[in-house]
């Protein structure tokens, strides 16, 4: 069946069909030991090629149409291994300046043992990166809408730029989720993501994804396989089970994300709200060419008087709670969590203040969501 539709394919792309019982799902491959004399595919979970694997990495890369995939132990296995297997001593990579907080704490404690060379932009227009790159630049890192302040990246532009130079174009693309932004369409040649996060949504597991073209995903591989940080047959069980729904999922997210931004927006005690979705947004209209959805995530900012923690100890149903993505609303304080390893004049050069909270608006009636923060605010106003 050719030109599925989103929701077709969260169901169907690269699942195991049961021929054994029939079932509707499919079957899970516990082994850790496969046959290797006369098969055609020697399997090892290491090998990033168990049946379930196999099954994450094919849907995936269905629905952001790549050519293949690699299913990963968590969001920074993923992004940690993709960037080992194309930096050598003495070569150079240009980040974005607003990325999360582990890939940042990757890039300043890990590249430097290996000898290499690192920059991060000013901001994130193309003539920002154009002005970090060396003769030893191998790739661009963008990460768009960014985590925390939902900075939109133009990304077109970005992989015209990486083509320009002969670079590899990598975007975090977790914010998004393949439902709401498919970065190789627009010329990216690798998108990330912490299946943590959308794909998994529902705050009880721990995974990373990659795709992109072949011939990259098969380096990926050659690193990976030596690093070990394959996904078990079990979580991509789960995972599997997830991205069922997460179409569905997203649609709810982005409806509810948007009114509680314009919610967030007239309230007299909130101070400044981040949310592509806004018109107020700076780059809301790169934002619509090119996202189909605007995400379930933003972030504001309180007014200087008010107690951020007893802000969200108020909270009723919204938890305060580590991570984001899932079905359920959660918040936090960047300060103190995704990007507390950063120092204070990092902080402040991202513009991550002590009074910024994140908000992952999760699937509830919006009639509760917008209540419980209104209630909690009541004695703000």
């Amino acid at each position: 069946m050719k030109n599925k539709g989103q929701h077709t394919v969260c169901l169907h792309d690269g699942e195991i069909k049961d021929t054994q019982f029939g079932g509707a799902v499919s079957p899970i491959f516990m082994a850790s030991s496969y046959a290797y004399l006369d098969t055609e595919v020697v399997r090892y979970p290491r090998m990033f090629n168990t049946p379930n694997q196999e099954v994450i990495a094919n849907k995936v890369a269905a629905l952001e149409h790549a050519e293949a995939g690699l299913p990963f132990a968590s969001g920074m296995a993923a992004i940690s291994t993709t960037l080992l297997a194309f930096l050598n001593a003495g070569d150079h990579i240009v980040f974005q300046n607003e990325i999360y907080g582990g890939t940042f704490r990757f890039a300043n404690e890990e590249l430097p043992k290996l000898g290499v060379n690192y920059s991060f932009t000013e901001g994130v227009d193309a003539f920002d990166f154009e002005n970090k790159i060396t003769n030893e630049t191998k790739i661009l890192y963008i990460e768009t809408p960014s985590n925390p302040l939902l900075t939109i990246t133009d990304i077109e532009t970005i992989a015209n730029l990486a083509k320009k130079h002969n670079l590899i174009s990598i975007i975090d693309n977790t914010f998004a989720s393949p439902i709401n932004q498919t970065p190789l369409d627009l010329g990216i040649d690798i998108s990330i993501h912490s299946a943590t996060k959308y794909l998994g949504g529902h705050s009880d597991m721990l995974a990373g994804v990659v795709v992109g073209k072949k011939e990259l995903i098969k380096k990926i591989f050659n690193k990976g396989k030596n690093l070990g940080g394959n996904l078990s047959e079990f979580m991509c069980y789960l995972l599997e089970r997830s991205i069922k729904t997460l179409g569905l999922r997203v649609e709810k997210h982005n409806e509810n994300a948007q009114l509680v931004a314009e919610f967030l927006e007239a309230h007299p005690a909130v101070k400044k709200v981040y949310y592509p979705g806004l018109t107020s947004h700076p780059n809301h209209d790169i934002a619509k060419n090119q996202m189909s959805g605007f995400g379930g995530m933003l972030s504001f900012e309180l007014n200087s008087e008010i107690d951020v923690k007893e802000f969200q100890r108020r909270l009723r149903m919204i938890k305060p709670s580590m991570s984001l993505a899932g079905v359920e609303s959660t918040i936090l304080m960047p300060t103190l969590t995704s990007h507390m390893s950063l120092n204070e004049e990092e902080k402040k050069k991202q513009g991550i203040s002590d009074s910024l909270l994140r908000l992952s608006v999760g699937i509830e009636n919006i009639e509760d969501i917008i209540g419980d923060i209104s209630l909690a605010l009541k004695n703000n106003i």
